[in-house]
């Protein structure tokens, strides 16, 4: 028998106002080349916002989904069991009446149904009408507890209806706000990766724009350099824009995706120009070096401390690329050349990268 306690905390928390991060500031770093101009800074800190806002309603809206799926289920629920509930009803009416007809038919003994159930024996012991009585009032009760049954599920169908169509219209609502950020950060990596090739054509990087995100901490010393991303070319794979095999690990990603230190570190070289475009080194604890390149904004400046998961720069297609995407390698040394099978090696340091067919 159903309770009837469904709890409804989660929903208005919900359904309330859709919450994105609060004005970041961004400001330029130095000791990089020429000085950053407050555009591509501005413009860097409105990517990352709206990135994350737009990854945020993401994850509301995948949340009422589920509980939009969750109350539609309790309704049909509580629908089958009503069903259930009437046709018991309706079986306790039929008893009612043939208690009260056999009663009639016996001027007050023992009713049919008692006699035809019952043993002799114990239709000689509740052979009166007080004992009749109380058989008709254990009747009843059914009835009403029947009836209360009903309407706890009436109820409580009727709430969790309510609260799916309400979940459906906010959903619906998400939906909008989604694809108003998605055309605004669309406009906005295409505007910082305009940027980003002025900068690589020229081979002089912009001073470091430090945005002022909130922390992402981790328990484990290595994490994969970008979160959400599909793996493209492999490492020693073929392709007709580099002269032997391929260096590195491609990330298909979309322009602006926060790309974060796979280790703590010191950031040894940030380089615009050439067939990297745009790119990150960091030398890491036993002598191993990271290369990130291809990207469209860099957070960091040679000589940097960097942490496990730190953001150091924003994805691109600087370079010789043929579309977004982070490019990846792991080095002996900072120079090219000097790499090795990124994929191995991050799984010898703990972190399983997710094949395409598991990405988005």
């Amino acid at each position: 028998m159903p309770s009837f306690l469904l709890s409804s905390t989660f929903v208005p928390l919900l359904l309330g106002a859709v919450a994105v991060n609060p004005a970041w500031s961004a400001t330029s770093g130095g000791g990089n080349g020429a000085a950053s101009d407050g555009a591509d800074t501005g413009l860097s800190g409105r990517v990352a916002r709206l990135y994350a806002d737009s990854a945020a309603v993401t994850r509301q809206y995948d949340t009422g989904r589920q509980e939009a799926a969750k109350q539609r289920a309790i309704a049909g629920r509580d629908e089958k069991l009503l069903t259930h509930e009437h046709g018991l009803i309706a079986a306790l009416h039929q008893d009612l009446g043939r208690v009260a007809r056999a009663q009639y038919r016996q001027g007050g003994g023992l009713p049919y149904s008692a006699q035809t159930l019952l043993p002799d024996s114990a239709k000689e012991l509740i052979a009166s009408q007080g004992t009749l009585a109380r058989l008709d009032l254990a009747v009843a009760n059914a009835v009403i507890r029947s009836r209360l049954t009903e309407a706890g599920l009436a109820a409580e169908g009727a709430q969790a209806s309510a609260r799916w169509r309400a979940l459906q219209k906010r959903n619906g609502e998400l939906v909008a706000r989604k694809q108003a950020l998605e055309a605004k950060l669309e406009q906005a990596r295409w505007a910082l990766q305009s940027q980003a090739n002025v900068s690589a054509a020229s081979g002089a990087c912009r001073s470091a724009v430090r945005l002022d995100l909130p922390g992402r901490k981790t328990e484990h010393p290595w994490v994969a350099p970008v979160e959400a991303y599909r793996l493209s070319a492999g490492f020693g794979s073929g392709g007709d824009h580099w002269s032997h095999g391929h260096t590195g690990q491609d990330f298909a990603v979309p322009i602006g995706t926060p790309v974060r230190a796979v280790g703590s570190g010191q950031v040894v070289r940030v380089k615009c120009g050439g067939a990297f475009g745009m790119e990150v080194v960091i030398r890491h604890p036993g002598g191993y070096c990271t290369q990130y390149a291809h990207l469209a904004a860099v957070t960091v400046d040679p000589g940097d401390r960097v942490r496990t998961g730190q953001l150091i720069a924003q994805s691109g297609t600087t370079g010789n690329s043929t579309g977004p995407h982070l490019h990846f390698e792991v080095r002996s040394t900072p120079e090219w050349g000097s790499g090795i099978d990124p994929v191995p090696w991050l799984a010898a340091h703990g972190v399983r990268l997710v094949r395409p067919s598991a990405t988005r």
